[in-house]
């Protein structure tokens, strides 16, 4: 049996994700041309830097025997941490890698900071629907034509939230990319 662990992405890991990232967008069934080419254009290895400079565990790696193998990219949104997307790579599929990340994802960000978790599923995409629902999950509606005409799925677990302020989300203006600049420089 593999052995199973995670990391968050280190900044030499954005171009193993990414590239894994454009990939499952590409093969996905369950999504239009449109929305595929929208994906593509805003999940920018520049976005996967700036969710990391945010909180390095916006982007986790999930490793197996100590090679990548899966990826968690998510976000905060208005209280609530927003799963962008969640896969396995080709290599590691029908491993347990799968079920591995469904419970680092929560054993990390059910940290007291959020409502709860939440994420759009197509659906027909039965395989992530069932893995969602093994883990808490809940569909709470159905958003019709909700992005470019296509139907999504509303999955939501809840959290505990403790904190009293809210994480506003990620801001990309020019003191992010000055930072972001900065630290490629660094080599960090």
């Amino acid at each position: 049996m593999p052995e199973l662990s995670h990391r968050a992405a280190a900044r030499a890991d954005i171009d193993i994700v990414h590239a894994a990232l454009m990939a499952v967008i590409d093969e996905s069934p369950y999504y239009s041309d449109r929305f595929k080419a929208h994906e593509k254009s805003r999940l920018t290895k520049r976005f996967l830097r700036a969710l990391q400079a945010q909180d390095p565990y916006h982007v986790i790696v999930l490793l197996s025997d100590g090679q990548p193998g899966g990826a968690l990219v998510s976000g905060p949104e208005y209280g609530a941490i927003f799963r962008y997307w969640s896969w396995i790579f080709p290599s590691h599929r029908q491993t347990r890698l799968g079920l591995h990340g469904m419970r680092v994802f929560d054993e990390h960000w059910d940290n007291g900071k959020f409502h709860k978790a939440y994420t759009f599923v197509r659906p027909e995409n039965e395989v992530a629907l069932a893995l969602l629902r093994r883990y808490g999950y809940e569909q709470t509606c159905i958003l019709k034509q909700h992005i470019f005409g296509q139907d999504y799925a509303v999955m939501e677990k809840p959290y505990t939230k403790v904190t009293k302020d809210y994480d506003s989300g990620m801001g990309m203006g020019r003191l992010a990319r000055l930072r972001e600049r900065l630290s490629a420089l660094l080599g960090r």
